[in-house]
């Protein structure tokens, strides 16, 4: 599966506990990532200092769903899953 244009779901739902480039604390759950850019894209992609955790994510159905909207929902009911706490 391929990324959808402008979706960012994935840069916004899941918590991420590691350090990103202006946010060296990590991110929680549902806060928008500030590496976003205006079209929901990320702007430190492929960079040395693009995180593990972003870089291990794979678009797949069970998470992306069928539209952007979806993907929020699913991205965020695997995080209250699997990481009730968040970060």
């Amino acid at each position: 599966m391929e990324c959808r244009i402008g979706c960012g779901a994935c840069c916004i739902e899941p918590s991420i506990a590691e350090a990103i480039p202006g946010m060296p604390n990590g991110k929680p759950g549902g806060v928008r990532c500030v590496n976003l850019d205006d079209d929901n894209r990320c702007r430190i992609w492929g960079q040395p200092d693009y995180p593990k955790a972003c870089s291990d994510f794979t678009p797949t159905l069970e998470f992306c769903g069928s539209s952007n909207e979806e993907a929020m929902r699913l991205i965020a009911d695997f995080e209250e899953a699997t990481i009730p706490d968040g970060v």
